[in-house]
């Protein structure tokens, strides 16, 4: 059997499923191209194994700080009186995200603790405590640790942040003045998509390719329908929609399982 490496020989493993060879397969190349795009669309947007989890690293620079700085004013007006308006400003404080980005989870804190500083708490826990936790247990160390974690989330809080994959930008809610400087490194934790010509093992997954083949079924039926009941040479009847019907049966359980079997739980991906 070959095994699809490529969106082209996807394209041709799913038309040779449909027949192709056989019989004809009435979708145009276009159409097929399609399909594959929708299908690879959705296997990265549901299937846990067409994204990954990514930290990403990002440096501060002057333009982006100044550009924080700045206000966007927008102005509405009242819809039944046009003569009362409301003038609104919006901070510019955000940051540009790849195009794979589907989600941000987090951004990781900005604190100035560092457990290297004599005077942290932290440091001084592990420089006296230490000794001890080959012979006793290190319980307390563990809840002291988070008893930390937890009074620097009430005393700093984390950074709200703000995520749309349409828009590509991740704002940070923060007082951009002061609490980062220029060449300051944040974290981002995000999952991606993963890109199926770098990793071509993804084009021989296969719910991809009987996701794929359904679609492309689909519009097989759907071209064929608009000619139902035209008998052809020989006798042959065209029935497109049985086809079209059968490919509609044939997704809606592809999409019930992916979402029972395959999905990444809804919480991990809440950005």
């Amino acid at each position: 059997m070959a095994t699809p490496t490529s969106k082209q020989t996807l394209k041709d493993y799913c038309l040779r499923n449909l027949g192709f060879g056989v019989i004809d397969i009435n979708v145009s190349d276009d159409q097929v191209d399609d399909r594959v795009d929708e299908a690879l669309q959705y296997f990265s947007e549901y299937h846990y194994d067409g994204v990954e989890k990514m930290y990403l690293k990002h440096k501060f620079t002057q333009a982006e700080l100044d550009r924080a700085l700045e206000n966007e004013s927008s102005t509405a007006q009242d819809k039944r009186d046009s003569s009362v308006t409301a003038t609104f400003l919006e901070g510019k404080g955000f940051i540009p995200i790849p195009d794979t980005v589907v989600s941000v989870v987090q951004v990781f804190p900005f604190d100035d603790s560092s457990t290297n500083n004599l005077f942290d708490l932290r440091y001084q826990i592990r420089l006296n405590d230490l000794y001890d936790f080959s012979s006793t247990s290190i319980i307390h160390y563990e809840m002291t640790q988070r008893h930390l974690d937890y009074l620097s989330h009430i005393l700093t809080g984390e950074v709200p942040l703000r995520f749309n994959q349409h828009q590509n930008r991740l704002y940070l809610d923060m007082d951009w003045s002061n609490d980062v400087s220029v060449d300051d490194f944040i974290i981002i934790e995000c999952y991606r998509k993963l890109d199926p010509d770098s990793y071509t093992d993804i084009y021989n997954d296969m719910y991809l390719k009987r996701y794929a083949t359904a679609l492309i079924k689909k519009q097989w039926g759907s071209n064929l329908s608009k000619f139902n009941g035209v008998q052809m040479l020989g006798g042959v009847t065209m029935n497109g929609a049985d086809i079209y019907s059968q490919a509609i049966e044939e997704i809606q359980r592809l999409e019930e399982q992916i979402q029972l079997a395959f999905e990444t739980p809804v919480d991990y991906m809440v950005g």
